[in-house]
């Protein structure tokens, strides 16, 4: 079965919340707060090891100015 996972990067925890409620009750939302984050899960490594790899969020959205990486470094990696 496809993944219905959405994968929230957002730094900002007041606009991480304002995402959340627009997208209504959705329990699938992993949230990452920085770019790096965002690629550890992406690639299941870090904190995200355990994860399978292959099991990929259905949508990423992602803020473009984010900390450590930002968003345009995330998307060229």
């Amino acid at each position: 079965m496809p993944s219905k996972q959405i994968l929230l990067v957002e730094d900002n925890p007041d606009l991480q919340m304002l995402t959340r409620l627009a997208l209504g009750e959705q329990d699938d939302v992993v949230w990452a707060r920085d770019g790096q984050q965002a690629l550890d899960y992406l690639w299941a490594q870090g904190e995200h090891a355990g994860r399978d790899p292959y099991e990929q969020p259905a949508l990423v959205i992602l803020d473009m100015n984010l900390p450590m990486l930002s968003g345009l470094q995330v998307l060229r990696q």
